[in-house]
Formats: C-alpha cells, sequence, structure tokens
C-alpha cells in the first residue's frame, strides 16, 4: 500500500505544484511533471522544464558597489530542450484535446513509486461529443541515464474518425523567474541558443548551446508508431514537429523515445552519441524499460523502505520523499544534490550544505555506493575552495563555496553566503561520517584525507588565540536572521570536529600505509607538527556557553540582543526574510532556522545531556522555522530529550510538506533537505540511531499512536533491519557478517542466527 502518489484534480491552483511533485528524474536528467498538451487556461505560466544536473550557464551578478572578492559571476542551472509536446487533434474538424472542468469525464494521475513511472488516464469529451480514453506513461530511466520516454495510448468510445498527433522538440526554451522571491529571482531567463535543429532519417535531432559556459546539450528524438499511421516530419529553425494521422477505429500508440546528451559528460560529438544510445534500444519496448525500472527500484527499496504502519498518509509522504532523493542524487564528479533537486529551479541550481547535512545521510545509511558519489563531486571542486580561501586573504586551506555548480562561490550576498564558513566543516563532517560508516582507509588516503587536511588549514587561518582560547570571528551561522558574528557555538564546535579528525587521520593514515600516506604528505606540505597544532586547536576551541541560563549562547553577542516580539508579528509577514531588512533581523534573538540546536544533534557528546534540554527550550521560544531544514532537527532533538509528543509535531511538519505545500512554494521545486529530514527524524530521532568511533547505536522509541515502524540500515557491508513494536525493539541481520552494536547503550552482538530482540525502554 501507498506505493503511489495519486490525484484528481485539475485546479489551477494546485497545477504548479503538481509539476513538482510529479517530476522524474535519475539524478542525470530531471524532466518536469507537465502536460503534453500544455494547459488549456492560457493565464496558467507553466514552469515547463527539462534540467541535466550540473547542466548551466554562467551569469553576471550585477552589484551597486562591488568589493573585493565578491564573485562576478555565477552558474545558473539551464532549461534545455522541451520534448514532452504531444498534441492530439480528432475528427474531421479536428478538435484538439485539451483538459477543462467541462471536458473530463473521468482523470486519474499517478507517480508509481515502486514501478518508477508516472501515468494520467483520461476520459475525455470534446465539445462536440467525442468521447476518447487516453493513457500517458512516462519514465526517466534509471538505467539509461541519457532516456526519457513516454507512451501514448489512444482509444476512441463513441466515434471513428480521423485522428492527427502532432509530437513537437523544442529548442527556444526560458527559465522561470519571479521578480517578488529571491529564491527564484535572479533574470537572464534566456540562456540557450539553438545551433543545429534538423533530421537524420527516423531521428530528430536538435542541439543547444548556452551563451556564456559554451555548454552544449542535444535531444535526439525517436518516434515508435503501433498502427497504420501517415509520418511527416519537419525541422525548422528552433524546433522540430512530427505529425501522424491515422483513422482512429481502435486503440492506437505512441512511443517517443528521447535521449539527452551534453558536453560535460558526453564530449563534444553529441548528436552521434544521442543516436548511438538510441540504437542501443532499439531491440527494447516500453514494457521492457517499465520492467528495468522496477527491478532498479526492487533494489533501492530493499535497503531504503521506511515502514510505518495504520498511516497511509505519513506511509505516503516518507516513500515520496525517498524516492525523490533518489531522482535528484548526482551520480557523477560533475553534479550534486541541488536544493531542488531536478524538479525545479528554485535557487538556480545550486548545491548547498544542505547535502552533506540532511541527504548524504540517507544515502550513506541505504546506498553507500550513492553517498560516495557525493563525496567525490565534493573533493573534485577542492581545487576551487583552495582558491576561494586564497580570494578571502587566507595562505591555505579549502574554502568551499555556499553556494555553487561548478564549485566557484555563487552568493552575492555574503553575510549569509560567504560568510558561511561552516560548509567547510560541514563537507569534513560528512567524510569523517563516511569514514565511522565504512572504515574504507583506502578512500580516505585517495580522497578523504587531503579535504580534511585542507578544511582544518583553513580553520588555522580564520581562527586565533585569545585568552588561551582558540576564537572564530566574522561568521555566520546556519541561522541567516543572525550574521557575521564572533564564536558563532555551530561554527567552533563543527571545526573542532574536522581539526580534531584532521589529526587522528593523519595518525591512522600512517599506520595504514605509511609509503603512501608519505608521498600524500610531501604533495600536500603536511607535517607532524602542523597536525599536532590541528588537535591543540580542536583542544582549546572556545565553544560559548552561559552559565546562568546554563546554554550555549548562538555566539558571543546573541544573548544580549532583544528578543523579537513574536505575539505581535502577523501571520502575513512570514517568513520575515520576506517582509523585514536584513539588519532588522540581525538585531534580534531571533532564529531562522536550527543553528546551536543543530549543533547539539550534529555532535552530542560535546555537551551534557542537561545543556542541551536547556538549549532546546531556549532557541525553541525564539525560532521562526521559516527554513524547511529546521523542523526536522526539533524534531530529532526532541526525541532525545523525551518531549515526545514535540517531537511527533515536528515530524508530522516535515512528512508532506510538499505534498501538502506547507510552504506554500513547492511549485519552484521539492525541499530535498527537508525530505533528508524526515527520513532522519525517524532513523536519528525517533529510532536514535548514532554513528560514533565504537560503532553503530540505537536507541528506539515508539511514538504516540503508532503500532509499529521499521527500516534497514546498510552499516559495514551489512544490511540489518530494524522493527519497532509496542512489545519490543527486534534487530535482524539480512546480510553480512556478525556485527557488534549498542542498544540502549548496552553492547550486543547481532548474528545471522535469529533476530535480536529486546523491550523498549524509555
Amino acid at each position: 500500500m501507498s506505493w503511489s502518489i495519486a490525484n484528481q484534480g485539475l485546479s489551477a491552483d494546485t497545477l504548479l505544484n503538481l509539476e513538482s511533485i510529479f517530476a522524474l528524474g535519475n539524478g542525470y536528467l530531471g524532466v518536469r511533471g507537465n502536460f503534453e498538451e500544455g494547459y488549456s487556461d492560457k493565464e496558467i505560466r507553466s514552469i515547463r522544464g527539462t534540467y541535466l544536473n550540473a547542466f548551466h550557464d554562467v551569469i553576471d551578478i550585477p552589484y551597486g558597489e562591488k568589493l573585493f572578492a565578491f564573485p562576478g559571476t555565477q552558474q545558473k542551472l539551464v532549461n534545455i530542450i522541451d520534448s514532452q509536446g504531444i498534441n492530439i487533434y480528432i475528427g474531421e474538424d479536428m478538435e484538439p484535446f485539451a483538459l477543462t472542468a467541462e471536458s473530463v469525464l473521468a482523470y486519474e494521475r499517478n507517480l508509481h513509486l515502486d514501478k518508477g513511472y508516472s501515468e494520467r488516464k483520461i476520459h475525455w469529451k470534446s465539445p462536440s461529443g467525442k468521447e476518447l480514453k487516453l493513457h500517458f506513461r512516462r519514465l526517466v530511466s534509471f538505467t539509461t541515464r541519457e532516456l526519457f520516454a513516454i507512451h501514448l495510448t489512444v482509444e476512441p468510445v463513441n466515434f471513428t474518425g480521423p485522428i492527427r498527433v502532432v509530437s513537437r522538440v523544442n529548442g527556444d526554451v526560458s527559465n522561470y523567474t519571479n521578480p517578488n522571491d529571491p529564491r527564484v529571482a535572479a533574470g537572464h531567463s534566456k540562456r540557450l541558443s539553438v545551433v543545429a535543429c534538423e533530421v537524420r532519417g527516423e531521428y530528430v535531432c536538435l542541439e543547444n548551446e548556452t551563451m556564456a559556459s559554451a555548454l552544449r546539450t542535444s535531444c535526439v528524438t525517436r518516434h515508435e508508431w503501433e498502427g497504420e499511421w501517415q509520418v511527416e516530419t519537419q525541422a525548422g529553425e528552433t524546433d522540430a514537429t512530427v505529425t501522424a494521422t491515422a483513422s482512429l477505429s481502435g486503440p492506437l500508440s505512441l512511443t517517443k523515445w528521447n535521449v539527452y546528451t551534453d558536453t560535460l559528460r558526453h564530449e563534444q560529438m553529441l548528436v552521434d552519441t544521442g543516436i548511438q544510445v538510441q540504437e542501443s534500444l532499439k531491440h527494447l519496448s516500453f514494457e521492457d524499460m517499465l520492467e528495468q525500472q522496477e527491478h532498479y527500484l526492487a533494489d533501492f527499496w530493499k535497503r531504503s523502505d521506511v515502514v510505518i504502519e495504520n498511516d497511509l498518509s505519513l506511509q505516503e509522504g516518507i516513500r515520496f520523499n525517498l524516492y525523490q532523493l533518489l531522482q535528484s542524487a548526482g551520480r557523477d564528479a560533475h553534479s550534486n544534490i541541488s536544493a531542488k533537486g531536478l524538479s525545479g529551479e528554485g535557487y538556480e541550481g545550486h548545491y548547498f550544505w544542505d547535502t552533506e547535512i540532511y541527504m548524504f545521510p540517507v544515502f550513506l545509511m541505504t546506498s553507500p555506493d550513492l553517498a560516495r558519489q557525493l563525496l567525490l563531486y565534493r573533493y573534485s571542486k577542492l581545487e576551487e575552495a583552495r582558491e576561494r580561501a586564497k580570494e578571502m586573504g587566507h595562505a591555505q586551506g579549502a574554502l568551499f563555496p555556499w553556494r555553487t555548480i561548478s564549485g566557484t562561490e555563487c552568493s552575492s550576498f555574503f553575510p549569509s553566503g560567504t560568510a558561511q564558513y561552516h560548509i567547510s566543516a560541514d563537507v569534513a563532517y560528512s567524510f569523517i561520517q563516511y569514514h565511522l560508516a565504512e572504515e574504507d582507509d583506502a578512500f580516505l588516503l585517495q580522497y578523504g584525507a587531503e579535504v580534511l587536511f585542507e578544511t582544518a588549514r583553513l580553520w588555522m587561518e580564520i581562527g586565533h588565540y585569545y585568552e588561551d582560547k582558540f576564537h572564530i570571528d566574522e561568521v555566520t551561522g546556519p541561522d541567516e536572521y543572525t550574521c557575521l558574528v564572533n564564536n558563532n557555538y555551530y561554527t567552533n564546535v563543527m571545526a573542532k570536529h574536522n581539526l580534531k579528525w584532521a589529526a587522528r587521520i593523519f595518525a591512522r593514515l600512517q599506520k595504514y600505509d605509511e609509503a603512501a600516506f608519505q608521498a600524500l604528505c610531501v604533495r600536500l606540505h603536511v607535517t607532524g607538527p602542523e597536525a599536532d597544532s590541528w588537535l591543540k586547536a580542536a583542544n582549546d576551541m572556545l565553544l560559548p556557553y552561559d552559565e546562568k541560563l546554563g546554554i550555549n549562547p548562538q555566539d558571543d553577542t546573541f544573548l544580549r540582543k532583544a528578543v523579537w516580539d513574536f505575539e505581535n508579528t502577523p501571520p502575513e509577514k512570514h517568513p520575515l526574510l520576506l517582509h523585514y531588512h536584513p539588519l532588522t533581523l540581525y538585531r534580534y534573538q531571533v532564529c531562522k532556522q536550527a543553528d546551536t540546536v543543530l549543533a547539539h544533534y550534529l555532535l552530542e557528546d560535546e555537551q551534557s545531556q542537561e545543556t542541551i534540554r536547556k538549549s532546546y527550550d531556549y532557541y525553541e521560544q525564539i525560532t521562526t522555522h521559516d527554513s524547511s531544514l529546521s523542523s526536522c532537527i526539533f524534531s530529532i532533538m526532541a526525541s532525545k530529550i523525551g518531549y515526545k509528543d514535540k517531537a511527533y509535531n515536528y515530524f508530522i511538519e516535515t512528512a508532506r510538506l510538499d505534498l501538502d505545500n506547507t510552504h506554500g512554494n513547492t511549485k519552484d521545486g521539492l525541499h530535498l533537505a527537508n525530505m533528508g529530514g524526515t527520513w532522519m527524524a525517524i532513523v536519528y530521532g525517533f529510532a536514535g540511531t548514532r554513528l560514533k568511533e565504537n560503532g553503530l547505536s540505537l536507541a528506539p522509541s515508539l511514538p504516540a499512536g503508532w503500532q509499529k515502524y521499521n527500516f534497514r540500515l546498510t552499516f559495514r557491508g551489512r544490511l540489518i533491519a530494524v522493527t519497532i513494536r509496542e512489545k519490543g525493539v527486534e534487530l535482524e541481520l539480512l546480510e553480512g557478517e556478525t556485527l557488534e552494536l549498542t542498544l540502549y547503550g548496552q553492547s550486543l552482538t547481532l548474528g545471522n542466527e535469529k533476530p535480536l530482540t529486546q523491550a523498549l525502554q524509555a
């Protein structure tokens, strides 16, 4: 049950949101859930989109006053060639198929999470009374990354007569912008030009080029017509149409095979490469591709499924979120996971720290190979991070960009962009988490150590000693309503973690492969005394603490500010960032999202349970959760503290955020970090899962009203099933060798013989 997202509505108010919800992707290629025929209501501006992960143009950043090291350009995800178009005309008068409230006798739309395709089933009545049944199915292949396919079946109900189908491939496309919303406000909507539009035999071939980055992409389209059709193909300057006519007396079908290539992955012969891919697919039918999709997803769900009994709404939400994460995760050195995945153009397709802190953990514990690919992307951008550190005045180290695609900084507003130095510690944290989960010393030696060493060097550059403590000044933490502060607790504690582990990995790799390690040290000019300085700075790191309140202040001056007047701030003034100048927000105790509370989640052993509880209580009162990254963290930490009702209520805010459009901007793309946060709220929150130096630990609880929930974890080559119900916890080793783990603080051995069971504990 709950293996599909269903919709029967055609409301103009929800169609744009549904374009995001019904988006399909495979980490490389993404297609929004647009109607093939478009909308009959011309007042609706469809956000019609097809995207390749990391395929971008470069645009100038305008400044009134541009100062040193402000980035002059930024990358922007480009909406590329549109191959979705299919229009249908019937009868002697060629009435066009168009969905209106009056014309639809039955309508159903489904996204099949276990089968990997979407569909629309329509019983339609034309203005003159002719009735058709239409069945659109579409997929973006998980096994052939370049492929987007559409299958259409048309069946007459009460008439026979002529039918004309016009399939279009359009290269004259633009990006969507909204000048009233900074999240999608960047201009430059027209970034592609058509450099080729031609017909090669049975193939329609279009090639586009970006204006500044000079990247190229192509779409090669092939049509398979089932039935007696007369087909004519015509190529114009910017688009091509394939027109087919037939006599409609029974079911007729079309399969439209669209293959996308680009110069980031396919070098220069894009159309030729696209034709080669098409040729390799000719022996396969659409049904064969569906079978491949289902097989791929069976393996994914075997490792990733989360089951919540007796709550279909939540079950639907968590599976939808996991599916969209899978569709969005980059699988090569060019790509990562953008804030909106491949479902929309919000935030220009940029990658943030969201990946490392909110999305990477899902793949780390379910699909480690994908997690590794996300790390390799960051490693591939290390040289750009080194260059950015130098631009910012540092002699050495690596400062990863706040928002980027190709590795350079894209944020023009430095107080809540470049100043968020914690991004480098977040990247380092993900490499450390991968080490704890996989114990892959070869990966550490080849990739991880270099990232950890260079980010550690950054903290030595920006930090300094004052009164025997290591301080970090003029940075911004995760909370973007408080910028440019000294000793942000989150930044300092994450930097401490980074420095400590850089020193530990230095010592570990010496023992693992001394010769290879020495070669690395020579290349990076890293020495033992330098590693010792990292450890000393970590041990001396200032972690702000307020004796009176018993909490960790968010920064040196946060508690001195007046508290925001929440009671007299009307709902229509939220989110605050759209209604108040940043300086106004900076002067108050008001948090956009979890900051210190997030630090307590990521590095809970740095503080006592009592300090964590008091910090939670304090910051909860002044946090607006205007960011979708926030509620899941408050849910996780409420679970840790024992606030079961709060844990559940915050979780509910995350589970269906996009399905229910609770933030009001799902049309611009899905909130991928929140989707990862939903999984974390279950696995790290309710189930108390943690990755520590001593291995895997769990401390499960059962939310009120739940009868049972279960999930699976991949850890060091093992597949573990975790089931929590009223009568207790059950751990079962499904694959791999015997494992030592911790349950409620007690060390246990999990073997293949039988599941391990234990009663629930408070």
